[in-house]
C-alpha cells in the first residue's frame, strides 16, 4: 500500500498537544507525513509541514480531526471539493461525529495505514446566502436577536410558495444534523442512512409550527419577509452574516458531499444513542453520579484528583 499523508485540523483553543505527541510518534514508526494549516503552525514541531488552509484536504490522503464535532466539521468542509477521510480524536463535551477516544489513537491509525475502516458518506446542504455559496454538513440556521424582533420567513420548495414562520429560529438541517440545533428546536431524529432535508421553526408564534421533512431532490427557498427583525445566519454554528433583515437563502441537498472514518459503527451508534437518552434526562452530571454504586464513585473520584 503506498503511504499515506495526514492532514491534522486542530480544535482552536484546546490543547492538542498530548495528541499531536501521539500522532507524530506514530508517523515517525512508520515513515507517514504529516500537515497542518498555517494558522496552527506554531502549535506542532517543526517536522510537521505547513500548507495554505484552503491546500491542506487537496494535499492529504487523510484528515485527522483532533476536537469536537465542530472540528470534524470544520475538516469535512475544507475537504468538499475533493472528499477525503477524515477520522475524528475526541477532546469534546458529547460529540456525534467523532469516534476515537485518545487512548485508542495508536490502534486507530495503525487500521488506517493497513485500510481496515470503512468510510461513512455524509451529505451537505450547498447554500447560496444573498449571493454567496457556502456549505453546511450539520445545519443552516436563521437566528433572531434577543430583544429585536423575531425571525419572519417565507418558504419555498421548488419555487412553490409552502407558508411562513415567525419563530425565534429557523433551521435546516441534514440526517447528520438531526442530532444538533434541529433537535434542540424539537425537530425529529433522522437516520444517518436516510436522505432528507428537515426545516424547523424554534419557539413559533405564528405559521408554520411543526417539523417539515422534505426529499432530497427538493430545493428550499427561505426569504426574509418585510418587518422580520434582524436575523443572524448560521452555518454549522459559525456565523457568516449578521443583523439581515431582507434577503434570500436557497438551499440544496448534495449527497455523499464527506467521508468519515468508522473504525467500529455498531459500537460507535450505540454510544451516540445513549448520548441522546442522557440529554433527555433532567439531571446534572453531579447527579447521575449518585446514580452508581459507591466503589464506581470512588475509583471515578481518585482519577479525577489533581497531580501534585
Amino acid at each position: 500500500m503506498d503511504p499515506i499523508r495526514l492532514g491534522l485540523v486542530l480544535h482552536p483553543t484546546r490543547d492538542v498537544s498530548p495528541v499531536v505527541g501521539t500522532i507524530m510518534a506514530w508517523a515517525a514508526r512508520h515513515r507517514v507525513a504529516l500537515a497542518v494549516r498555517d494558522q496552527d503552525r506554531h502549535r506542532v514541531p517543526d517536522s510537521v509541514q505547513a500548507v495554505p488552509e484552503d491546500e491542506l484536504a487537496d494535499q492529504s490522503g487523510m484528515l485527522v480531526t483532533i476536537g469536537g464535532d465542530g472540528t470534524m466539521l470544520g475538516a469535512l468542509r475544507l475537504a468538499i471539493r475533493d472528499p477525503k477521510p477524515v477520522l475524528g480524536v475526541h477532546l469534546g463535551k458529547l460529540g456525534f461525529l467523532v469516534e476515537v477516544e485518545p487512548p485508542e489513537l495508536p490502534a486507530a491509525l495503525d487500521r488506517l495505514l493497513t485500510g481496515d475502516y470503512t468510510v461513512e458518506a455524509h451529505s451537505c446542504l450547498a447554500c447560496t446566502v444573498c449571493g454567496d455559496d457556502v456549505v453546511a454538513f450539520n445545519d443552516i440556521a436563521l437566528v433572531r436577536h434577543p430583544g429585536q424582533g423575531f425571525v419572519s420567513a417565507n418558504l419555498a420548495v421548488d419555487g412553490q410558495q409552502y407558508g411562513y414562520y415567525r419563530c425565534d429560529a429557523l433551521v435546516v438541517c441534514t440526517p447528520t444534523g438531526s442530532t444538533a440545533y434541529s433537535y434542540a428546536a424539537g425537530g425529529p431524529l433522522i437516520s444517518p442512512a436516510t436522505r432528507a432535508v428537515v426545516v424547523t421553526p424554534s419557539a413559533p408564534m405564528a405559521g408554520i409550527s411543526r417539523s417539515v421533512v422534505l426529499s432530497p431532490e427538493e430545493t428550499v427557498q427561505l426569504e426574509l419577509r418585510p418587518g422580520s427583525g434582524p436575523v443572524a445566519v448560521e452555518v454549522d454554528g459559525r456565523v457568516i452574516r449578521d443583523e439581515s433583515t431582507s434577503g434570500v437563502v436557497d438551499i440544496h441537498y448534495r449527497p455523499d458531499a464527506g467521508l468519515v472514518v468508522r473504525l467500529d459503527p455498531r459500537r460507535h451508534q450505540e454510544r451516540n444513542q445513549l448520548k441522546l437518552r442522557l440529554l433527555d434526562l433532567p439531571l446534572l452530571p453531579e447527579q447521575l453520579r449518585e446514580l452508581l454504586p459507591e466503589s464506581l464513585r470512588r475509583q471515578l473520584g481518585r482519577r479525577e484528583e489533581p497531580l501534585r
